[in-house]
């Protein structure tokens, strides 16, 4: 006996509780075989419920001249083959399966939904037995040979009351925390809409104004933007610009495919720019040489510390602050490269690229071609609320508070 049961319980097999079948595949080439009125159900038909819908049809004569069999309603099925195994299902009417299930026709001694989670607990069991390979599995004789402990009727009612309740509460949890997932990234667009409107962390009339901090680092920047489709009100100290005026947008010389290496500097387009994370470049597999890196730096800007990267094709508006530590390179129009060649706050950038005040105004001016595209030109219109350098720092210090705390409730919730 493989652990000790209660009094009045009994140990016995699968194969003494039931009557199991497998079920069997009409010939392919036998096309008056398939679109008759007898579902036939496959693996990928198993739901972990109640089968309600079954795509798939065969006809009498499929039946008549192949192994599968008509299953009645109630049966218990169990996937056998391949990334399936212990899948399972309860038909609600009468199906036929292939042979990668078998089911449980009829019951001795045993309630279906018992059963049902019996089998559901012991599907690690299950793939275990059906080893490695391909093309894994289990058959019949393993399904039949299982012990299962088997208390009487009225306990075995009462444990599936049991657990169908403890179920129905985790799927409200489930629910709860996926609620609450939500909540907590609308959370976080609501903050940094509040951020650029200045209403996060108070004004302090001792800062220095953000136009004197533009004019000084950029004599040439526009001040003031006439733009009221993306322009709105911003505290006193503030002004709005474009995102010209303060960063000088570029794009990468093209790397041809032929110079693509294994090994070497990395090398990254827009889709692993779009999954880099502000903590530190994530592993890459295209390189370029060493001495490819070295010839472009001398004729163009490869990222340098405190530069931003935007990914500019497909999954556009996707932001990377480069490290001190940082060294690699990027791929043409695909990724755009903010120099941070001014005295702006890197982070107040970043932030503010993420809120829906800058990706509505990326997606308003990325269409008009087959893939959402970002180019240098459209880049510097952005406008965006820029407050005075003491602010900025004010402004990131409490996202970052605010978001650490929700992050820490996100990580809770994954764990």
């Amino acid at each position: 006996m493989p652990f000790e049961i209660p009094k009045g319980w009994v140990w016995t097999t699968l194969g003494d509780i039931g009557t199991w079948q497998a079920g069997g595949t009409p010939s392919r080439s036998n096309k008056s075989y398939y679109g008759g009125n007898i579902p036939w159900l496959k693996t990928g038909d198993l739901n972990d419920g109640l089968i309600t819908n079954i795509p798939e049809t065969i006809t009498e004569d499929a039946v008549a001249n192949s192994s599968a069999k008509i299953n009645p309603a109630g049966s218990v099925l169990i996937a056998m083959y391949g990334a399936t195994i212990g899948k399972l299902g309860i038909l609600t009417f009468p199906a036929t399966t292939n042979q990668a299930c078998c089911a449980c026709i009829e019951y001795f001694a045993i309630t279906q939904h018992y059963l049902f989670y019996f089998l559901l607990s012991h599907r690690n069991m299950f793939i275990a037995k059906g080893g490695g390979g391909a093309q894994p599995n289990i058959s019949k004789e393993i399904i039949v040979n299982t012990a299962i402990p088997l208390p009487p009727l009225a306990e075995q009612e009462r444990i599936v009351t049991k657990i169908e309740r403890w179920f129905a509460l985790i799927d409200e949890i489930e629910q709860d925390k996926s609620d609450l997932q939500s909540i907590i990234k609308q959370a976080k667009s609501k903050i940094l809409d509040i951020a650029i409107h200045g209403k996060l962390v108070s004004q302090d009339p001792n800062d220095e104004a953000a136009s004197k901090l533009l004019k000084r680092i950029n004599p040439k920047a526009e001040i003031t933007c006439d733009n009221g489709h993306y322009t709105f009100d911003v505290p006193s100290g503030w002004i709005t610009t474009n995102l010209g005026s303060i960063f000088n947008v570029v794009s990468a010389k093209r790397i041809l495919k032929s110079d693509w290496k294994h090994s070497g500097v990395p090398f990254y387009r827009a889709r692993e720019i779009a999954k880099l994370s502000i903590y530190g470049l994530v592993d890459n597999e295209l390189y370029i040489s060493e001495e490819h890196y070295n010839s472009l730096k001398e004729k163009f800007p490869v990222p340098k510390a405190s530069d931003i990267m935007i990914s500019a094709i497909g999954t556009i508006g996707k932001c990377y602050i480069v490290k001190e530590s940082d060294k690699f390179y990027y791929k043409d129009a695909s990724v755009l490269c903010l120099c941070n060649d001014y005295q702006i706050n890197t982070k107040y950038i970043y932030h503010i690229m993420r809120s829906e005040y800058m990706l509505k105004q990326m997606y308003d001016n990325s269409k008009g071609t087959t893939v959402d595209t970002i180019t240098i030109e459209k880049a510097k219109q952005y406008i965006l609320p820029l407050p005075p350098l003491a602010e900025q720092q004010r402004i990131v210090a409490k996202i970052e508070e605010t978001f650490s705390i929700f992050d820490g409730i996100q990580n809770s919730l994954e764990a």
